[in-house]
């Protein structure tokens, strides 16, 4: 290492050149090696710097953000005793020649990039740190740590998006106060004065010259350092037109994140930097919600709106919950309710859950019917979990890919099964023996399923496969009375959705990502009727891409609720097509195939649960008031199905059920 520094100095004093970058080159490997900075490197830094600074500063660009690469490493041991005035008078002495470095080089983008951030963290500001995790192309994806929760969230794509300015501009805090005269940011300041990116961003270059006014300090915000960044690739990047186009894009670094897990919201700044002790920053709408049901320790602050979102645009308040044997208990220990396990089937046989359909009988218990890859049909009474003693498990001739219940006028209720190779069963669920022999056999399998009421008082059975035959049927005579879906549209997910008192609508949504909905009431396929399908341009406007659909019972009216891959879930009025208040964003944690329930709390609130297939999370969502609940199981999840203010989650093992609301 000595030699190397002596052979630094000497290509130093004879005027750098290739001799002086290869000598950099060589110490520094030594110095630091995959985010790890050597025990000596404290000891020779301030040697490399005080030759460096002599240096034409447009040759010490790439040394510079060397240096600033090393001084931020992830890990890197504390500064010994002995060295601490020594190294930070060689950081002063690299912020003001890294800053000469800045405004003398023309530098490509991505390069005068990391020199600007190599000044900050020169300066003592932890925006450095985002060295090690700057986007450094437009194909590159954003990560972000949440600072309460630890979660990533992960933007992909982040700076490939179209460039506009973020909606709020960043502000400086209040207690930030100019640093003492000089300083090296002053001829920055004079930089940008006389260099713009637009009249639309006028405001963020002010606050960039602000922050070189007053001088990079540790207590500047996250967000006015990072205008400062983009601000100087603009005015000093090359070539000129891709450099600005650089710096619109990283400015947008300066907007905000909601994290998926604790749906907090934070800015960009706040999540780009490991930063365990952060809390919201100052200019963030955030506010503190409480529930009514909630104590006030379980309370959490809304959330607003952050770039994944795909659809939202509400606060709301967030909670999180995880399964504790056979309790649900939030993050601070206090109870939420008992998980009910139902009776497993008997022993030697399969026990995973694929599709349920919950069985509401007038005037007696309500049932849950459930089967999977076996074929065989369970039914357990909801009060208890046990297995329904009147109903024997009835066998499917295949594996069960969809289940639904249909109420007959009279008060009879019926369960319809259909399978993976196109058969469809229908069960009594008092005696759990088939109504008719199970029918069918074709190509593809019944993926869904749901029932239809008429204006004429029938009940129809409506089924729908992977290639897009949409029929309705008489469920106790198994004749086939109409067809839906006239174009054809491969289907992934159905439902039936009330109107009226005896009329529902149907609702798909295909492997295409697009919603349909059709009339069961009328004879035409083509004839719309009633029928109102989501407004097409807003669908478009939220890039949601709908992968399931769901009717969703409020106190005025049912709504159609859809639900992306992406975890989002927006909310619609089948009448008008139009969007209903805000939707739940996106998720990285029920990011999947979607899984989503509807149910009706005790009180008559609205509770809507989503989740992801083979996932662990749900997210109970509270369209009324924007409260949101996170609940992590022990378990995989494959179907949802609601049952009063009970959840009923089908999974690799079985079957549990658990309360929507404090139990």
């Amino acid at each position: 290492m000595q030699v190397l520094l002596e052979q630094f100095a000497a290509a130093a004093a004879l005027g750098g050149g290739d001799a002086w970058r290869r000598n950099w080159t060589d110490l520094a490997g030594r110095l630091v090696d995959d985010g790890v900075l050597a025990d000596g490197a404290y000891a020779a830094l301030p040697h490399l710097v005080e030759a460096a600074a002599i240096q034409p500063p447009e040759q010490t660009v790439g040394f510079w953000v060397d240096l600033g690469f090393m001084v931020t490493a992830e890990h890197r041991p504390p500064v010994p005793a002995g060295l601490e005035a020594g190294f930070g008078a060689a950081l002063r002495l690299a912020e003001r020649a890294a800053v000469r470095s800045l405004l003398a080089a023309r530098a490509p983008g991505p390069d005068c990039a990391q020199l600007a951030l190599s000044c900050a963290a020169f300066a003592g500001h932890p925006m450095g740190e985002v060295l090690w995790r700057f986007p450094d192309d437009q194909e590159g994806a954003l990560l972000l740590s949440c600072p309460a929760c630890g979660s990533d969230t992960e933007i992909p794509k982040f700076l490939a998006a179209p460039a506009h300015p973020p909606l709020e501009i960043p502000l400086l805090p209040v207690a930030a106060g100019a640093r003492q005269e000089g300083h090296p940011w002053g001829e920055a300041a004079a930089a940008l004065r006389e260099e713009a990116l637009g009249e639309e961003w006028e405001p963020f270059l002010r606050v960039a010259r602000d922050v070189a006014v007053r001088g990079v300090s540790s207590d500047t915000s996250g967000q006015a350092v990072l205008c400062l960044v983009a601000a100087m690739v603009a005015v000093r990047g090359t070539p000129e037109p891709a450099a600005r186009d650089l710096a619109r894009r990283l400015m947008s670094l300066t907007g905000r994140f909601r994290c998926w897990d604790c749906e907090r919201t934070w800015t960009i700044a706040d999540g780009l930097w490991e930063n365990p002790d952060a809390t919201p920053s100052p200019s963030a709408p955030s506010q503190a919600c409480t529930d009514s049901e909630e104590s006030a320790a379980e309370a959490r602050p809304a959330a607003a709106e952050g770039p994944p979102a795909a659809a939202g645009r509400s606060s709301r308040t967030a909670t999180r919950f995880h399964q504790e044997d056979s309790r649900v208990v939030a993050a601070d220990g206090t109870p939420w309710g008992r998980i009910a396990v139902f009776s497993p089937p008997a022993a030697g046989s399969p026990a995973g859950i694929d599709a349920l359909a919950v069985v509401s009988r007038p005037g007696r218990p309500t049932l849950v019917a459930g089967a999977g890859d076996h074929g065989v049909v369970w039914l357990w009474d909801v009060a208890d979990g046990r297995i329904a003693q009147d109903a024997p498990p009835g066998q499917h001739p295949d594996a069960v890919r969809s289940m639904t219940a249909l109420l007959l006028p009279g008060g009879r209720a019926l369960v319809a099964s259909g399978g993976d190779s196109g058969t469809i069963a229908v069960w009594d669920p008092v005696t759990g023996r088939p109504v008719r022999e199970p029918a069918g056999d074709r190509p593809d399998g019944v993926i869904a399923m749901c029932p239809a009421v008429l204006p004429d008082g029938r009940t129809l059975l409506v089924t729908a496969t992977p290639r897009g035959a949409v029929r309705m049927w008489e469920p106790e005579s198994g004749e086939c009375v109409g067809r839906l879906n006239p174009y054809g549209s491969p289907i992934r997910s159905l439902t039936a959705v009330p109107v009226s008192a005896g009329h529902t609508l149907i609702a798909a949504a295909d492997t295409a990502g697009r919603v349909h909905v059709w009339d069961p009431a009328v004879d035409d396929p083509w004839d719309r009727g009633a029928a109102v399908p989501p407004d097409p341009r807003a669908l478009a406007d939220a890039d949601h891409r709908v992968a399931a659909v769901e009717a969703v019972p409020t106190p005025d009216r049912a709504l159609l609720a859809t639900a992306d891959g992406l975890g989002a879930v927006m909310l619609w009025d089948p009448a008008t097509g139009a969007s209903v208040g805000d939707g739940l964003p996106s998720s990285t944690g029920t990011a999947g195939p979607p899984l989503i329930a509807a149910g009706t709390a005790d009180d008559g609130r609205t509770i809507l649960v989503t989740g992801a297939r083979q996932g662990q999370r749900l997210r109970v969502w509270e369209p009324q008031t924007g409260t949101v609940r996170h609940i992590i199981l022990d378990l995989s999840l494959t179907c949802l199905a609601a049952a009063g203010a009970d959840l009923i989650v089908g999974h690799s093992r079985g079957v549990l059920s658990l309360p929507l609301t404090r139990r």
